[in-house]
């Protein structure tokens, strides 16, 4: 891949098709359960509104002007506190394996540091053990229960940052 062919950038209204796509088909891809987690949240089919908030932001990644992948931090939600969560991070196989993971993340947690939030929390499957390997790489730490109530509850893994 050369830098002409990826642009990582702010979603927009025309990249809600496509993202939701691409979500939806690496869940199916993991085997991930489509019933308590992100391939049931409502906002998957609305993801520019959804991050289209002051204390929110939702980046695609571009290849060759097709979105195949993205990630966002948002409040976290029904907690009391200054957590965001990171939400919404998957990739298509093309992506993988290429840094890509590691550049979009330091981008998420820089706007979640700028939006002035001290923690970032996130939500994963146990067998998504390279994603795993990235959250802990950039300081992500294993938590014993979840936090917030973000309507996952077939994700049983946690993770927290502190920022």
């Amino acid at each position: 891949m050369t830098p002409n062919e990826l642009i990582i950038r702010e979603i927009s209204m025309k990249d809600n098709a496509q993202i939701a796509n691409v979500i939806r088909d690496v869940l199916i891809e993991f085997g991930v359960p489509k019933v308590g987690t992100a391939y049931a949240d409502v906002s998957l089919d609305r993801m520019y509104q959804t991050y289209d908030l002051p204390k929110a932001c939702y980046y695609v990644v571009e290849l060759n002007g097709k979105v195949a992948g993205g990630a966002g931090i948002k409040q976290l939600d029904n907690f009391e506190g200054n957590v965001c969560e990171l939400q919404k991070m998957y990739f298509s196989p093309i992506l993988r394996g290429k840094g890509i993971g590691q550049q979009l993340m330091d981008i998420c947690l820089t706007k979640a540091k700028e939006l002035g939030f001290e923690q970032c929390y996130l939500e994963t499957m146990p067998y998504m053990t390279d994603a795993q390997k990235l959250y802990k790489k950039v300081g992500f730490n294993f938590i014993d229960k979840p936090m917030g109530d973000t309507g996952h509850y077939s994700c049983p893994v946690w993770m927290l940052k502190t920022l």
